[in-house]
């Protein structure tokens, strides 16, 4: 299958170079307004593949799409001082408008995967923008919030974080969910596993973790000035269970009919992921203050995008 990826930056290329060295795809395309970018982050990370795969990678033009099973949109622009989000969403609205012109024509069928932030809303917008089918309209969502939730919990327990199968719900964001209640360890519920093992799970526990996960991207952007290995590798991890229509469990985000009482909002629930896109929708069983939550996220996120100008 060939991907494409539109946007060469960082996350567009880390998401490139994590696919080529996977070799899941047979050929990856890289696209960007800055041509030299492009051919810069094509050449660098074609270099890397004979060590591990075979896939071809080049840096192309729209037309170069033709034939794509999926496109990663990694593109935007940044915060400009003194602009507000709304302006800024508008702006990357108006972007996307434009790459959607560009791609639609040359790869109709293709499924979309969503990586520019804030994640939700521009996956509610490319839906709006495109009118395909929400379900191949996929936003990497709560996918590597996920990731830094379980590598926590089996760190904590000693366990591999594959053993963990806990959720982050709701928005990438501020607004994000950690369902602790319905969180297991094996087919074994957390607080049992962790109590069986002398590793309770205290509140200040929790806690910790829970900054650990909200606030890691804020961590990370201190220290180097943004985050991109981690959202690269869940990206190929999304474009794996497509290509291999492997119907892996993740979370990631489309624009939903309804979720915590709010209706047609782009956020993160578990869901089956196959070669179609998003097969279907998971609705863990959370505590009363969890729902809550969700129901805070959701009607959050669904006043930001409604506010959207498109």
């Amino acid at each position: 299958m060939k991907v494409g990826i539109v946007g060469a930056g960082m996350v567009g290329s880390s998401a490139g170079y994590a696919l080529a060295l996977m070799g899941l795809v047979t050929e990856i395309v890289l696209i960007d307004h800055n041509h030299a970018l492009a051919i810069a982050q094509a050449e660098d990370i074609a270099h890397a593949v004979p060590f591990m795969s075979s896939t071809v990678v080049n840096a192309g033009q729209w037309s170069d799409l033709a034939g794509a099973g999926i496109v990663i949109l990694a593109a935007g622009v940044s915060q400009k001082p003194g602009e507000t989000r709304l302006e800024l969403l508008e702006r990357n609205a108006a972007v996307f408008r434009a790459v959607l012109a560009q791609v639609l024509p040359v790869a109709p069928d293709a499924i979309f995967l969503i990586a520019s932030n804030p994640v939700d809303i521009m996956t509610q917008i490319t839906t709006r923008l495109s009118g395909l089918d929400p379900r191949r309209v996929i936003g990497s969502g709560t996918i590597l919030d996920t990731a830094r939730f379980r590598s926590l919990i089996g760190r904590h327990l000693g366990i591999s974080p594959q053993s963990v199968h806990a959720y982050v719900l709701g928005e990438h964001g501020d607004s994000e969910v950690l369902a602790w209640s319905s969180a297991r360890a094996g087919s074994v519920p957390l607080t049992s596993f962790a109590a069986q093992i002398g590793a309770p799970l205290t509140d200040t526990l929790r806690s910790q973790i829970d900054d650990g996960v909200r606030n890691a991207a804020y961590k990370i952007i201190h220290g180097k000035g943004s985050t991109y290995y981690g959202i690269g590798a869940g990206l190929a991890r999304i474009v794996k269970a497509i290509v291999q229509d492997q119907r892996d469990v993740l979370s990631v985000s489309i624009a939903t009919p309804e979720v915590a009482g709010i209706r047609d909002v782009a956020l993160s629930i578990p869901r089956v992921v196959g070669a179609a896109g998003v097969l279907s929708d998971l609705f863990p069983d959370l505590s009363d203050d969890e729902h809550a939550a969700l129901h805070r996220s959701a009607t959050l996120l669904k006043e930001r995008a409604d506010a959207v100008t498109l």
